[in-house]
């Protein structure tokens, strides 16, 4: 019997050995063709990602509101099941309608401004041979005591000038321009968003039903210990996760109204236009600041030439906005939810936004922080399975560990090259 369960189990290894290698042969050859069936499934489940997406960043109104809503409502019900679930009902119709009543607020403060910042900035653009001829003339009026130097600085200032507008009239308008009225107004989107929000109320109502069937399969698939595990290590990732996601969307926020209100007062010029750029560039950790900053300053100088300590100003102001969100706001919102240091918070935006773009580089740094967690917990738990010190204070200057005593043994010192030697 023991002979016929040895062989069963090597041909159930030889047969999974060929079919994982045939698949990967079927993936390798085929991989543009499922590529294509990928994007293919997610235009089809986007509805639901938006769905997901919206109630996920919903979800502590959601919360608010059932903690409002059911101790007021509750006592007054004669069967509590039912009203319970009209209750949540409610809840979710009175959170969309929410969101949907701020997020319309917001664009229809921000969109007019958006686009009469972007429409002069068109008429900027155009007119950009007149700035060009008054600085050369400038330039020309300093320089002519030099020839020479005059020459070759001003065909560096005409390339310059020639590359900038090139980007500005080839790469930022169009996006802007996109941006602005293009992405909202496509049929699909605007099909897909409204399904979302539909998708959103039943999400919403069945969040708990939905949870517990999530912990109902880890527990029928897994032992007990490690599916208590798996539901820690979930129950984590969602609050540093959306801790992080919800502080980082209010911080922007509130960063972006407060470039609006001071570009106003200091008259600096497309002041909606710029708030925009910096309040969304500055979800991205690290990076943001500065990918927000950069043409924030080329729409100032460019705007007027004739003036380019404006652009100084900015730049200083830009400079005191961020170290103010950096030092007070951001610490204020956020805490420390990730736990990572500067290296691994870099780290992650580099590798996620060099895989899945501007949102890798907005999810990267939560999600790197989940798995440096689990890591770390990986190696603690192991640590002390062994009678280790799981304290990394512990292993600076250590050179070896006594296999019998445990005893932390410090790095040898090198024998100096004088000693030793035979005189």
């Amino acid at each position: 019997m023991k002979d016929k369960n040895h062989y069963f189990l090597w041909g159930l290894t030889a047969f999974c050995v060929i079919a994982a290698s045939l698949l990967l042969w079927f993936m390798l050859f085929n991989f543009r063709s499922l590529l294509n069936a990928g994007r293919t499934l997610i235009r089809i489940l986007m509805p639901f990602i938006w769905g997901f997406a919206i109630a996920y960043l919903l979800l502590p109104v959601f919360n608010f509101n059932m903690r409002w809503m059911e101790p007021r409502l509750l006592p007054h019900s004669k069967d509590p099941v039912k009203a319970k679930g009209k209750i949540r009902l409610f809840a979710s119709i009175l959170t969309v309608t929410e969101g949907t009543l701020v997020v319309g607020g917001l664009l229809s403060l921000v969109l007019p401004q958006l686009l009469v910042s972007v429409y002069n900035l068109v008429e900027m653009t155009q007119s950009m041979d007149v700035y060009t001829a008054w600085l050369q003339g400038l330039i020309t009026d300093l320089l002519q005591a030099n020839p020479i130097l005059e020459n070759n600085f001003m065909q560096a200032y005409t390339e310059a000038v020639t590359q900038l507008t090139n980007f500005v009239s080839g790469f930022v308008l169009p996006k802007l321009v996109s941006l602005a009225s293009g992405f909202m107004s496509t049929v699909s989107a605007l099909k897909d968003f409204l399904i979302g929000m539909i998708i959103v109320i039943y999400i919403l109502c069945s969040k708990d039903l939905f949870c517990a069937q999530a912990k109902k399969l880890i527990y029928a698939l897994l032992p007990v210990k490690k599916a208590n595990i798996v539901v820690d290590n979930l129950r984590f990732t969602h609050r540093v996760f959306g801790g992080f996601i919800s502080g980082k969307l209010l911080d922007s926020l509130i960063i972006g109204v407060i470039c609006f209100v001071a570009m106003s007062l200091l008259d600096l010029p497309y002041p909606m236009l710029i708030a925009v750029i910096i309040g969304v560039t500055n979800i991205i950790p690290f990076f943001g600041p500065f990918i927000g900053a950069v043409p924030s300053a080329l729409l100032v100088l460019m705007a007027d030439f004739q003036q380019p300590i404006r652009c100084l100003y900015f730049i200083i102001f830009i400079l005191i906005l961020q170290q103010f969100d950096g030092n007070i706001l951001g610490p204020k919102i956020l805490g420390d939810s990730t736990g990572l240091s500067a290296f691994w918070v870099m780290f992650a935006i580099l590798v996620f936004g060099g895989i899945f773009g501007f949102v890798g580089m907005i999810v990267g740094v939560p999600l790197f922080a989940v798995f440096y967690a689990l890591v770390s917990g990986l190696v603690s738990r192991s640590l002390r399975s062994k009678h280790l010190s799981d304290r990394t204070r512990d292993y600076y200057g250590l050179g070896a560990i006594d296999p019998l005593t445990l005893e932390h043994k410090p790095i040898p010192e090198a024998p100096h090259p004088s000693k030793g030697k035979k005189k």
